[in-house]
């Protein structure tokens, strides 16, 4: 990713510190394996915990992390990221050749495959989902690929993106979601409802699902790369709760538990049966505010009638309220990172020396007084609906309580709560991004007016113009310093009051190899298996 002719991709990610996939535990009975070695037998099925219920199987429309978890074995992209998070060709035959003025984009793509439904990929095909991407109605896709004003077919190889003004984020996005290419057959056949049986290319075919339960995929016999692909079936089963998933592991009903639990880590290190591996997270965690989305996503832009919507005095005095140090210690052992912006430590975007909003009740209250309103005052927060969530909503309800807010802590189904949000029907919700590569990635659609999961709202020129510069410039130092300011106005505004970053742990059986787990937090599960017998 950092060859001069990708001159309009985000820069310097060899630079992430930490966030290649490691072994934890080598103290303890077990966990001393990395499970991205040893030799797997052909064969078996892998049975893998979600945390969440992943919504739509629809790259254009889908919206969670879990989703983006499954859709690692049934539909790749253009491009990927490799373990030190630098993109990598995948779908495309190399990275793209950029234009002089930036406005061009050419991208090689491969030859001699097919989609999982045995028809052909082509650039034809690439235009196709690039521009459904862009244009179906409701696409989480829209704004992260914005600029894109024509995509053009060259030949059956090659592929040619018009740009309204030069893009530095481009390949990074065509490195996730954006760039899943989809069977033209599929789309021409279900049309809006893709997602009920999604064909792409990749090492597993869609087979199945049973809502609130589980997904099946089992292995393609179209895939390009098949003789690299060791097991018959995945099944990605959702529990929700720390506690069953780890219960689900130790007892072998599942053989990997996506997001253990900080306070289950040393159990899982301590059983010589299983491994944990740990990744940092590029992503972050905070409160997203509604204080401007009264009516759904987008313009135009009301306020829903709240008491943290109609004064940023009182998102002010909320986050004074709030003890990120102790959060972390309460809640997750103390393994997380607090923080106060989108862009993680482990990313080389991140802001240097930004001050967070200390930790002060008195002023806290202060300002509630200022503010006029009565006492107690009430907050909504939505979480999801598992243990260790409601105990975060827990604990900012009695750190709030301090100042004067009477927090109320509505735990939801995941993916109806992000339906909540979508529609503007919230007040608070305690939510996350997994993060991204580039830090457009992990403020542009959120912050910006026009971001296609703005779901506080936020309706900022200062902000707007900020996110908009940082996009054209080619320059990573002028992209870095544009990105501090817009952080800087966004912790202003406080549409997301942001509270830590991620340390992720993945339990594995001891048996389980050949699985790739990086900083985006992503299993991929590709050339994973269990381990062929010794001698």
């Amino acid at each position: 990713m950092t060859k001069h002719r990708l001159s309009l991709a985000t820069l310097a990610v060899a630079a992430l510190l930490g966030a290649a996939c490691s072994p934890v535990g080598q103290d303890g009975g077990g966990g001393t394996e990395d499970p991205r070695t040893g030799q797997a037998r052909k064969g078996g099925d892998l049975v893998v915990a979600l945390s969440e219920e992943p919504d739509r199987l629809d790259p254009s429309l889908a919206r969670t992390f879990v989703g983006r978890i499954v859709f690692s074995s049934i539909c790749e992209k253009l491009y990927d990221v490799d373990e030190n998070l630098e993109v990598v060709p995948q779908l495309a035959a190399d990275l793209p050749d950029v234009s002089d003025d930036g406005l061009t984009v050419r991208i090689p793509v491969r030859e001699g495959i097919t989609f999982n439904d045995g028809t052909n990929f082509d650039a034809e095909a690439v235009k196709r989902s690039l521009d459904r991407h862009r244009e179906i109605s409701g696409s989480a896709r829209a704004s992260e690929i914005a600029p894109i004003e024509e995509v053009r077919v060259v030949d059956d190889t090659t592929v040619e993106i018009g740009l309204s003004e030069p893009f530095a984020p481009l390949t990074a996005a065509l490195a996730d979601r954006a760039g899943m290419i989809m069977s033209p057959a599929q789309l021409d056949k279900l049309g809006e409802n893709f997602a009920d049986e999604p064909v792409c290319v990749g090492p597993f075919s869609f087979a199945e699902r049973k809502a609130q339960d589980r997904i099946v995929v089992t292995k393609s016999e179209h895939y390009y790369d098949a003789g690299k692909v060791n097991l018959d079936r995945v099944v990605y089963r959702t529990i929700a709760e720390p506690n069953v998933r780890l219960s689900n592991l130790r007892s072998g009903d599942i053989h990997v538990a996506e997001d253990v639990a900080p306070t289950d880590v040393a159990t899982i290190q301590n059983d010589a049966n299983f491994q944990v591996v740990e990744t940092t997270s590029i992503g972050y965690q905070g409160i997203t505010v509604n204080i401007g989305n009264g009516d759904g996503v987008g313009p135009p832009f009301t306020k829903p009638g709240t008491p943290l919507a109609s004064e940023e005095k009182l998102r002010e005095a909320f986050e004074l309220s709030l003890d990120r140090d102790a959060l972390n210690k309460i809640v997750f052992d103390g393994r997380h990172t607090p923080g106060c912006t989108p862009l993680s430590p482990a990313s080389p975007w991140a802001v240097e020396g930004f001050e967070c909003t200390p930790h002060d009740v008195e002023a806290a209250k202060r300002l509630v007084r200022e503010s006029g309103i009565p006492t107690p005052i009430p907050v909504e927060l939505i979480t999801a609906n598992n243990a260790e969530e409601v105990r975060v909503g827990e604990v900012i309800q009695s750190m709030a309580k301090e100042a004067g807010f009477a927090v109320t802590v509505r735990p939801t189904e995941f993916a109806a709560a992000l339906d909540e949000a979508e529609a503007g029907n919230f007040d608070t919700f305690r939510i996350g991004w997994s993060g991204r590569i580039d830090a457009d990635q992990n403020v542009h659609q959120f912050q910006h007016s026009s971001g296609s999961l703005n779901w506080a709202g936020t309706n900022d020129a200062d902000i707007d113009r900020l996110l908009d510069e940082a996009r054209a410039a080619q320059s990573t130092e002028e992209r870095k310093e544009l990105y501090r300011q817009a952080v800087e106005r966004a912790s202003e505004v406080r549409g997301i009051i942001y509270l830590y970053h991620e340390n992720l742990f993945l339990g594995a059986a001891q048996e389980i190899v050949g699985l790739e787990y990086f900083g985006d937090g992503l299993i991929r599960v590709t050339n994973a298996g269990f381990a062929a017998e010794q001698g």
